[in-house]
C-alpha cells in the first residue's frame, strides 16, 4: 500500500515539474522579467528559491527550534520557544520566501506569541514591527551572504 502511494505521489509531482506547473503559480512570484532559468547557480543554488534568502533565514532563526523547512516552497516553520529567563512567554515564526530573487518583497514573516495564563498558553499580541524587524535581518544577513561577508 505504502509503495503505491509513494509511486502515485512520485508520478503526480514528475508531472507537474514536467508540465512547468507548481502549486502556487509560476516559478516567479513577482512581475519583474529575471526568472530562475536566467539567473546564476549561484541566486538560487538548486533550490526552489533565491539561496541567500534561505541561508539567511535559517541564520537568523538558528536560535529557534525548526519545525519545518521546505526549501522548494521556501517555507521555515519553527517550534515554539520559550526564553529560560521568561519562561512565561514563547515565540514561534513563519517565514515564507516568495521569490527566487534577492528582493525587499521577496520575504514575509509572521512572529507568534503566547503567554502562560492560569496554567494555559493563551494567544498574545504581536506588534507589526517585530515581523518588519525580522523581515528586515533577514534580508541584511541575505545581502551580506551576496557580498561573500561571513559574519
Amino acid at each position: 500500500m505504502y509503495s503505491r502511494v509513494a509511486a502515485a505521489a512520485l508520478m503526480v509531482s514528475a508531472a507537474l515539474a514536467a508540465g512547468g506547473c507548481t502549486i502556487f503559480g509560476s516559478s516567479t512570484a513577482n512581475s519583474g522579467s529575471t526568472s530562475s532559468t536566467e539567473m546564476g547557480p549561484e541566486e538560487t543554488g538548486s533550490l526552489g528559491v533565491n539561496a541567500y534568502l534561505w541561508r539567511a533565514t535559517l541564520d537568523t532563526l538558528s536560535f529557534l527550534p525548526l519545525a519545518s523547512a521546505d526549501p522548494y516552497g521556501g517555507v521555515v516553520i519553527t517550534d515554539w520557544y520559550a526564553n529560560p529567563s521568561k519562561a512565561d512567554e514563547r515565540l514561534k515564526a513563519t517565514v515564507y520566501i516568495l521569490d527566487t530573487r534577492l528582493r525587499a518583497d521577496g520575504i514575509s514573516a509572521a512572529v507568534f506569541r503566547e503567554t502562560l495564563v492560569s496554567g494555559a498558553w493563551v494567544p498574545a499580541v504581536v506588534s507589526p514591527d517585530t515581523n518588519v524587524a525580522l523581515e528586515n535581518a533577514i534580508l541584511a544577513k541575505a545581502r551580506q551572504l551576496r557580498l561573500g561577508g561571513t559574519e
